[in-house]
């Protein structure tokens, strides 16, 4: 937990509220209604031109294809490297994989370095963020 009192506080804030706690207590801030324009090198720039330094964006975009959303978000060549998201491979002719049984780019290092699927329900969220966390901690979340 740390020996400092503030490392003792954000300890358990994260233990209590998990990461709305730490939005809630600004160690991470949440953005909307404002659109993404591109990536800087550490940063995110909006298109009002707002620049935000970022070490991780996350775009909480609710229901929809999530292969549909990297091609408006990213861009159609990322979408297209990285291929569908979610279904399970087949192992079949014109199948791009993975293979059979596998699930497809979710929770995983897809084709595209550094992006990550992360989706499904509370329960899904819950189970594999502590596995998605432990593999980026040390070091196995390249692609």
């Amino acid at each position: 937990m740390g020996d400092k009192p503030e490392q003792q506080a954000h300890a358990e804030i994260d233990r209590l509220l998990g990461a709305a706690g730490w939005a809630v207590h600004d160690a991470i801030r949440v953005r909307s209604g404002a659109g993404a324009a591109r990536f800087g090198e550490r940063s995110l720039v909006l298109e009002d031109g707002t620049e935000l330094p970022a070490d991780l964006v996350v775009f909480a975009t609710g229901y929809g294809n999530m292969n549909q959303w990297a091609a408006h978000l990213v861009s159609p060549e990322v979408a297209a490297n990285v291929g569908p998201v979610w279904g399970v491979g087949s192992d079949t002719k014109g199948d791009p994989g993975p293979w059979e049984g596998e699930l497809r780019n979710m929770w995983k290092p897809t084709k595209q370095q550094g992006l990550w699927f992360f989706g499904g329900n509370l329960m899904q969220a819950r189970h594999y963020s502590r596995y998605v966390g432990l593999r980026l901690a040390y070091g196995r979340g390249a692609s």
